[in-house]
């Protein structure tokens, strides 16, 4: 089997920089390697961005049955208070919160979440 080799030549603009470049193939978008992977990784860039835009505009979803747990996680503390999860573990690490450790899990009493709140 013998294999032809193309002579296209193809005057194109590189998609990323706007230099034209003579392209070989008829599938070439970019004049360089570096133009391909810049562009590339401004893609992903603003894909990043759309998600986070995204998830930032979504509601945050409540769990119901925080409200008759004895004892709550930091996540749940967070939700139930409206905080962030930093921001409890600041409170914990402050000593304003009292939370105990399971483990490697912190656990808060929910008595001591009202006693915070009142």
């Amino acid at each position: 089997m013998t294999t032809m080799s193309s002579n296209i030549k193809i005057v194109r603009k590189c998609e990323f920089c706007g230099n034209e470049f003579t392209a070989k193939t008829l599938q070439t978008r970019y004049c360089s390697h570096v133009c391909n992977s810049r562009d590339y990784k401004k893609n992903k860039r603003e894909e990043k961005i759309e998600t986070a835009v995204k998830k930032s505009n979504e509601p945050i979803a409540y769990d119901a049955s925080v409200n008759i747990k004895e004892f709550l996680s930091i996540d749940e503390t967070a939700m139930l208070v409206g905080a962030s999860r930093r921001t409890i573990q600041r409170l914990i690490s402050d000593g304003k919160l009292k939370a105990s450790k399971l483990g490697s899990r912190s656990i808060i009493k929910r008595k001591e979440i009202d006693n915070l709140l009142k």
